[in-house]
C-alpha cells in the first residue's frame, strides 16, 4: 500500500524566472524519476504515489510554466514547446540527467519530445495517459469535445477557462476536474483532493491563469495534429518506455495508447482497468506497482539514472 500522501518538500529555482518543484526525496543511490503533469495540473499530481516510490528512487516533480506555482507570462510561455525547454533546463542544471522521465497527459507528450530530440537527458520513459493523436475511428467524449473545440477558438476559449475568483469556485474547480479526469473520484486519497483545493485556491491571486491555460492547450491540440512528425518522435526514442492507460479516459481514448503500442511493440503496455486519465491519482497502487516491476525488469536503465547528476551548478 502507498503511504499516506504527505506534502513533500517544496523548493524553488530560477530558470530565467522562479520555477516551483516538489522534492519527494529518495536514496542518493536511487534511480532519478522526474515526474511531469499535464494540462490543468501541477506537481501535485504526484502527490498519491511520490513518497511510497521515493523508498526506492529519487523523485521531483516540477510545475510548468503557467501551472501550479510556476507562472507564466511576460518573455515565459506556457506552450508545448516552451514548457519542454523549460524541463530540458530542469533537467540539466536541477534535477540531474540522464533521468527517467514519469509523464502524465501533456507531460506525457513533453517528455516523449524530450526522449526523441535529447537522447543524452533520459535512460527512460513511463507514459501514463499520455497526450497523443487521436485514433479517427474512436468516439470523443461529447463533454471533452465540446471543450476541445472551445479551446481552439479564442474568444469562446477564454470565456470558458475563466471563472470567478473566490474560495468556492476554487473547490469547485478541484472537484470538477477530479470528475472529468477519473472514471470515479472517490478513489482519490482525500489528502490528496485536499492538496489540490488549496493549490487552486493559491492560485486564485495569481493573473493571465486562464490565458496561459488556454495557450497551452491550443498548442497541444496543433503539436497532436502533425500525426506524421508526432510518429517519427515516437520511433525516434532509444530508451526504455512503459506505456501506463486507463481504459475509461474520456480525454485521451484508450485507441490511441493501443495505436502507439502497436507501433512500437518493445514498449511496454499496460492497460489500468475501471480508471481514467490519472491513474497516478485514482489508482495509486496499481500505478506503483507497474513502475517498479518495470524498473525491476529495466536494470541498465535504472542503473544509469541512478547516476544522474546535474551538469551545472545547482541553484535554489
Amino acid at each position: 500500500m502507498p503511504e499516506q500522501p504527505l506534502l513533500p518538500e517544496s523548493r524553488w529555482t530560477d530558470l530565467d524566472g522562479p520555477v516551483h518543484y516538489l522534492d519527494f526525496g529518495g536514496p542518493a543511490d536511487g534511480p532519478l524519476l522526474v515526474c511531469v503533469h499535464g494540462l490543468g495540473g501541477s506537481a501535485l499530481n504526484w502527490a498519491a504515489v511520490g513518497p511510497t516510490l521515493a523508498q526506492t528512487c529519487r523523485v521531483v516533480a516540477p510545475d510548468l510554466a503557467g501551472f501550479g506555482h510556476t507562472v507564466g507570462g511576460g518573455s515565459r510561455s506556457t506552450t508545448v514547446q516552451a514548457n519542454q525547454r523549460l524541463l530540458h533546463r530542469f533537467l540539466v542544471e536541477v534535477a540531474g540527467t540522464p533521468a527517467i522521465l514519469v509523464g502524465n497527459s501533456m507531460g506525457g507528450l513533453i517528455s516523449i519530445r524530450q526522449a526523441a530530440q535529447r537522447h543524452d537527458t533520459t535512460a527512460g520513459l513511463v507514459l501514463v495517459d499520455p497526450a497523443l493523436p487521436p485514433e479517427p475511428r474512436a468516439l470523443p467524449d461529447p463533454r471533452v469535445m465540446t471543450v476541445f473545440a472551445a479551446f481552439m477558438v479564442p474568444v469562446v476559449g477564454r470565456r470558458l477557462v475563466s471563472r470567478p475568483r473566490d474560495e468556492a469556485s476554487a473547490e469547485k474547480a478541484a472537484h470538477d476536474l477530479m470528475r472529468l479526469c477519473c472514471a470515479d473520484p472517490a478513489r482519490v486519497p482525500d489528502e490528496v483532493v485536499e492538496l489540490h483545493r488549496e493549490l487552486a485556491g493559491q492560485r486564485l491571486d495569481y493573473p493571465d491563469v486562464d490565458s496561459e491555460l488556454l495557450t497551452a492547450a491550443q498548442s497541444l491540440f496543433w503539436v497532436l495534429a502533425d500525426r506524421r512528425r508526432f510518429a517519427a518522435m515516437q520511433r525516434a526514442i532509444d530508451v526504455p518506455v512503459l506505456l501506463l492507460h486507463g481504459d475509461r479516459d474520456r480525454l485521451i481514448n484508450i485507441g490511441a495508447a493501443r495505436a502507439a503500442a502497436r507501433a512500437n511493440p518493445h514498449w511496454q503496455f499496460e492497460v489500468a482497468e475501471g480508471v481514467g486519465h490519472v491513474p497516478q491519482l485514482e489508482d495509486p497502487e496499481w500505478t506503483i506497482e507497474k513502475i517498479l516491476g518495470w524498473l525491476a525488469a529495466h536494470p541498465d536503465a535504472a542503473d544509469v539514472a541512478a547516476q544522474a547528476r546535474p551538469s551545472v551548478r545547482f541553484r535554489r
